[in-house]
This record gives C-alpha cells, structure tokens and sequence, in this order.
C-alpha cells in the first residue's frame, strides 16, 4: 500500500514539473542547446585584446573605500568637478589587505559621475607592469555582482519550481539568447556585417530555438514559428521603409558618439538603429505566435473534426485578445526609457507639434507603431498557418 502511494505521489510531481511527457527528440534539442550555450561561454568574440593598454597586468578584485578626501571636489548646484581622492582596501584575492591610493574624476555629468564614502563596497581592477608588481588602482563601479547573482538565482528558483521542464527550458532559451546577443551580434556589429541583413538572421535563430525548445518540432511548434517569422520580416520591412522618411540618424542612441570615436567610425549606425526595432519586438511577437499556435492545438485537441475555417477563425478570436494588451505593452515598455525626457517637456510646457518632432521622440514613435504592426500581423498570419497545418492529416 505505501509503494503503491509513494509510486502514485512520484507520477503526480512528474506531471507537474512535465516530466512524463519528455520526448527523445526534445531531449536530443535540449542537448544541443546547452552544448552550442556551452561552446559559446568559451568562445572569444576577437575584442578581448582591446582592453589590454600598454601591455599592463589587470587584476580585478572587490575592494572597501577606507578613506576619502573631498577637498578637490568643486560644487556647482547639483553637478560636481574637480576628483576626489581616495585609499581603496582590497578584499579578496592574492592581494587581499593591500591598501592603494586612487583618484576619482568628475566630469560634471550627474548620469556617469560616482560619488563615494568611507565604507563603499566598490569592483575595481588592480594594473601592473607585472603579475607581482601591482601598483595602480582603478575604480570601476560598485560593487554588485553578488547582488546580481543572488536576484538571477531567485529568478531561476522561482521559475524552476513554478514551470518544472518548461521552466527549464526557458532557462535554456533565456541563456541562449544572452549568448548570442553578446557572443555574435554584437561582435558582427563591429565587424561591420550588414546590420539588417545580419539582424534579421539572428533573429530568426533565436525565433526558431526558443519556439521549438518550448512547443518542440510539433504541429504547434511550426504553427508558432511561422506565423512569428512572417511578423518578423513585416516588421524589418517596415523599418526600413518608415526609417528612411523618419530621417533619423542612428548616433541618437546612447553611446553611440564614444563608440565612434574609439575606432568604429564606419559603422553603419543608422542600419543598427533599425535593426534593433525588429529585434526589439520579436519577443512580444514570439509570444502572440505561441498564444495563437497554443490556443488553436487545444481546440484543435478537444474537437478533432473542427475543419480549416472554423479553426482559422479560432485562431483570429484568440489573436484579437491578445493583440489588444500587447501593443499597449510596447508603449509602456518603449516610453519607460525616456519618462524624464517627458517631464522636462511637460514641466517646460513644450507644444506637442515640438515634441513629436524631436528626434528622441520620433525614434520611438517609429519604434512603438512598427513594432505594433508585428504583433497586429503576427496574428492573423499565424491564425491562418495554424488552420493549414493543424487541419492537414
């Protein structure tokens, strides 16, 4: 009797965590997946020797603010200039107790400039001409990578626990597309591969793994990749149609004039700009197409005889809620990053026809609405994919 309660509780959490249902082939792709996750970790992406100046040995090693002077610092409002000295205690490491004095330079920018105290926990790195002689330190931020780690660790506790395989997988498709990004586009950026072109390829990788990690090489698995691949190249089509009326130049971004200057001056940077729009919605895209695609498997499921256009029209109901909250999520998402642009048009009481016309706003204008027509088309396409493929014997 306890055998057989113990045995029925075992297939209980197996059906939970979706574990009774693994097939052969999703386990061959999952493999595949942490092994390309793997290969990629390790693989350089040819920049690595850049941060290397003057052939000097870099260590870098959390450290404590120990003693601060603040006589060099000039106070002008709210902006500082001037340096501030400092004597940094290193905690870990080889050099673990050894003291080094730095400077801290303001540049009267309140968005790069750190200010620091005694007892600050800051991440620094530690240049030499040799490995045994150490001498400058160089305060790069503070410190926060254990905080990080343990905010990625509650996420990935949290999200194992709740979606089981699923949430595995996730897992997987989430490591994955962090890998890509920082391992192979943007390393192709600065090789000067064509933006769009190389964008929208990558794109369709990530597009076509996380889907089939997720649904596997099923009917639902093609439904949701089809239909999001067809929003995908309508929504980079659009990009670069709208993008050359809009007129805007690629160096509004962040950091874009730095990083001309440090030797990528022929960087297409108009290209990249628009590139990132496409690459920006497929995730809300993915999401429409899978909510579609799962949607019409289910019905499908429950009615085996329902026929092409019933279904069809399943999938267009199924569409049409979904699409209503996920434009307005683009919005959110895209007008988040530029909220205290807007209250400093708002406090100045600028015209609306001013603002609409400011290149910040345009660009994310021509952001939010192409990438909304992604998620409006992805619907009906893959509404209409799904009624082929689910309908087919």
């Amino acid at each position: 009797m306890k055998s057989k309660f113990n045995q029925t509780t075992l297939n209980a959490l197996f059906k939970f965590f979706g574990l009774s249902s693994i097939t052969r082939a999703e386990l061959i792709f999952v493999g595949i997946c942490i092994t390309a996750c793997i290969i990629m970790f390790y693989i350089p992406t040819g920049f690595e020797e850049a941060g290397i100046q003057n052939s000097l040995f870099t260590l870098p090693v959390k450290a404590e603010v120990a003693e601060v002077d603040n006589s060099g610092i000039h106070t002008i409002g709210l902006i500082r200039t001037g340096e501030q000295s400092l004597v940094i205690e290193v905690l870990n490491g080889e050099l673990k107790g050894k003291r080094f004095d730095t400077v801290n330079h303001f540049l009267g920018k309140l968005d790069l400039d750190k200010f620091y105290s005694a007892g600050d926990i800051v991440f620094a790195v530690v240049q030499g001409e040799s490995d045994s002689n150490m001498t400058q330190i160089q305060i790069v931020d503070r410190y926060r990578i254990e905080i990080e780690f343990i905010l990625t660790a509650l996420f990935i506790f949290f999200l194992l626990i709740y979606a089981g395989w699923v949430g595995f997988k996730s897992l997987i498709s989430f490591f994955f597309t962090a890998l890509v990004i920082w391992k192979i586009l943007l390393p192709g950026y600065l090789k000067f591969y064509p933006p769009i072109l190389f964008s929208l390829s990558i794109t369709t990788l990530l597009t076509g793994t996380i889907i089939f990690l997720i649904a596997g090489f099923t009917k639902k698995g093609w439904t949701a990749f089809l239909g999001a691949f067809a929003g995908v190249i309508l929504t980079a089509l659009l990009s670069i149609l709208f993008g050359k009326y809009f007129a805007i130049p690629g160096e509004i971004k962040p950091f874009s004039e730095t990083l001309l200057y440090t030797g990528f001056i022929k960087l297409n940077l108009s290209d990249i700009f628009l590139s990132g729009i496409f690459l920006a919605s497929s995730g809300a895209v993915m999401d429409i197409a899978m909510d579609v695609s799962a949607s019409m498997a289910e019905v499908k499921s429950q009615k085996p005889e329902i026929g092409f256009i019933d279904l069809t029209s399943a999938g267009f109901s199924v569409g049409r809620a979904v699409i209503g909250t996920m434009t307005t999520t683009l919005l959110l998402a895209y007008s988040g990053g530029y909220s205290t642009l807007l209250m400093v048009f708002i406090a100045q009481g600028v015209p609306m026809a001013n603002i609409l016309n400011i290149q910040y706003v345009s660009a994310e204008i021509l952001h939010t609405v192409v990438g909304s027509f992604g998620l409006i088309s992805v619907a009906p396409f893959t509404a209409i994919i799904g009624g082929i493929i689910f309908s087919r014997r």
